[in-house]
């Protein structure tokens, strides 16, 4: 008599039967995966070590599947819920592990394997609604996220199964569930997907790279015409006049460089629309402004005061598998600065090198942090920019080519403001304030010491800020600004053109009014509030900084310390960045919790002064 497993092996190399029921009925046990053999990392193609992680995860998260096919087990998306179609995407990686023969690989043609990634199939599309749609916060919503995501999800896995020759009832319920998604997403009237503009243009974006991969292998004119319609759209809609993709009314860096600018790159492979290529180019200008060079080379420090939505802080110099930005090198020829931002070939090889050298076991993923997208990505190859590339790129950034210019790009009431004098670089966000985002001055970057301030998001403790009590900063709300040749109130409004050589900014709001005024080498920032507050400054601070205040007081690297001062000093290397508000006033430099890039070893500090509603600064950069 065949055991249950027998039978289950068996069952699984049959045509699939009809999905399970969305109330998790199943039809069969999944049967449990057998841990791999311990991680051989030689055996490894130096572009295919992004799987490692997911090869010693795999059994785990398939044996934490429910009978009805749903991937429980929280490894992936909130909520862990049976009517998320979300967690569910986790189909391709079951079926790229059975589909893809590799010396490393124990998992190809794993008949427990395909008969759990049966049942996962059965239960991911019998969530899917009539008109094409999925749910994902609730069983009966009709999701734009789960939708768009699922459509390259499942068309990849579709093409997974038919390079196997294995399932093919379960192809054919997908190729119909594809066509039916594409129908429904691809329609102009569908305000779920297509708003102007956009409010999560990423999610768009999605949907559209999954179309052009479905049909590529699967060709039907209508839907082909309704996406090239929808290519012209996104570029209309998805694209701020500031250079940006719009996410949840504004700018977010972690979604636009990590998700959505990938996402683009993925659907140019298969469909080489040429509005996919002006999008690119367009952020990469925005981008060119808000990532921050560090000069020793450490990568970019990320102007995140202005995102809405998470708080992506910096961007290392060599970003190893896994990587999000890596299909970004899609649009290098194209748009050749955005080669500054991407990890240069050779040190990628170097970094991989390492990898495969190293003696310690891979680790598996931490539940949740488990992208399948990270292997999709993958299935596009590679082509790195060089490391001279990369540095003709660099040179290229606007803030290194220039050392001189105002730019202003505005979009719905927002402002983003760049100032390049010869001794510094001066960022500002003004405007209405959108979700998590923190308005005012938000960075101060210096060409031979990198970034000496940078304002946080979602953070009132990290923001450049007039703070009333109760830890209540100004750029925690709208803060409306005018623009001066000269300084504020004194001097004409700029309202462009070239950059003088004294540049003002008036903002504020009902209690406070700022004025700056910009030279070659000094910030002046006037406060008049209308109550007692403090002046905080978010310091970006390095371990060999040396801190003093102006009575003598030496500030400890990573801690706290208080004095009675009318100014203080960081010295970094030959650079000496001078922090003076006129008289003594008790201050105080303290570290916080939050670190970058790599290494950990810069490190957050605040400076915070209070005063009693009026206080004058100037920064003096060395």
């Amino acid at each position: 008599m065949l055991s249950r497993r027998a039978l289950l092996r068996a069952a699984a190399l049959l045509p699939a039967s009809a999905p399970v029921l969305a109330s998790g009925t199943a039809f069969a046990a999944v049967p449990d995966l057998a841990p791999p053999p311990p991680v051989n990392r030689a055996l490894f193609a130096p572009h295919e070590q992004r799987f490692a992680p997911y090869l010693v995860t795999l059994a785990p998260m398939v044996n934490d599947m429910a009978d009805s096919g749903f991937f429980a087990g929280g490894w992936w998306r909130t909520p862990a819920a049976t009517f998320n179609a979300r967690v569910q995407e986790h189909v391709f990686t079951l079926a790229w592990f059975y589909a893809n023969p590799r010396p490393w690989n124990p998992y190809a043609g794993d008949t427990d394997l395909l008969a759990a990634l049966d049942a996962a199939l059965g239960h991911y599309l019998s969530l899917q609604h009539s008109d094409g749609s999925f749910p994902e916060y609730s069983r009966n919503e009709h999701g734009l996220a789960p939708t768009g995501f699922g459509l390259g999800y499942l068309a990849k896995t579709l093409r997974m199964l038919r390079s196997a020759g294995v399932l093919p009832a379960r192809q054919a319920q997908m190729a119909t569930a594809l066509r039916t998604a594409m129908t429904w997403f691809l329609n102009p009237g569908n305000r779920t997907v297509w708003q102007e503009p956009l409010h999560y243009a990423n999610q768009t974006a999605s949907g559209l790279a999954g179309a052009a991969f479905a049909l590529k292998h699967d060709p039907d004119p209508a839907l082909a015409t309704s996406l090239t319609e929808a290519f012209a759209r996104i570029a209309a809609t998805g694209v701020s006049p500031a250079g940006f993709f719009h996410e949840e009314r504004g700018h977010d860096m972690n979604y636009n460089f990590e998700v959505m600018l990938p996402e683009l790159a993925d659907a140019y492979h298969h469909n080489p629309d040429p509005n996919l290529v002006d999008m690119a180019r367009a952020f990469t200008g925005f981008l060119s402004y808000n990532l921050l060079r560090e000069p020793d080379g450490s990568g970019y420090m990320v102007n995140v005061a202005p995102s809405t939505r998470t708080s992506a802080r910096w961007y290392d110099e060599v970003r190893p598998d896994p990587d999000r930005t890596a299909l970004n090198w899609t649009f290098t020829r194209q748009v050749p600065l955005l080669s500054a931002f991407m990890t240069a070939r050779e040190d990628l090889a170097e970094a991989r090198a390492a990898w495969a050298a190293s003696t310690d076991p891979v680790a598996p993923l931490a539940k949740q942090d488990t992208s399948p997208r990270i292997l999709t990505h993958g299935l596009n190859g590679e082509r790195f920019p060089s490391r001279r590339q990369r540095a003709a790129a660099i040179a290229n950034l606007p803030y290194l080519r220039s050392h001189d210019f105002v730019e202003l790009r505005r979009d719905g009431g927002q402002d983003f403001l760049y100032v390049r004098k010869p001794g510094l670089y001066l960022g500002g966000y003004f405007g209405n304030r959108a979700s998590r985002s923190r308005t005012g001055l938000t960075f101060l970057w210096h060409p031979e010491a990198g970034t000496i301030i940078c304002g946080l998001n979602d953070n009132n403790h990290a923001c450049w800020s007039t703070v009333f009590p109760g830890q209540m900063p100004d750029s925690n709300g709208s803060l409306p600004a005018t623009y001066f040749r000269g300084a504020p109130g004194g001097g004409t409004e700029w309202t462009g053109g070239s950059a003088p050589a004294a540049f003002g900014i008036r903002y504020g709001n009902a209690n406070v009014t700022t004025d700056v005024l910009v030279t070659r080498r000094t910030i002046r920032r006037t406060v008049t509030a209308n109550a007692p507050a403090t002046e905080q400054i978010p310091l970006v601070l390095q371990p060999g900084d040396v801190l003093t205040f102006t009575d003598g007081t030496q500030a400890a690297f990573g801690g706290s310390t208080t004095a009675t001062a009318d100014g203080f000093d960081v010295r970094r290397g030959g650079t000496t960045i001078r922090f003076r508000w006129g008289t003594p006033l008790q201050a105080t430099v303290a570290a916080g919790s939050v670190r970058y890039f790599r290494d950990g070893a810069r490190r957050f500090h605040a400076l915070r002064i209070p005063h009693q509603g009026t206080f004058d600064l100037k920064v003096i950069v060395g």
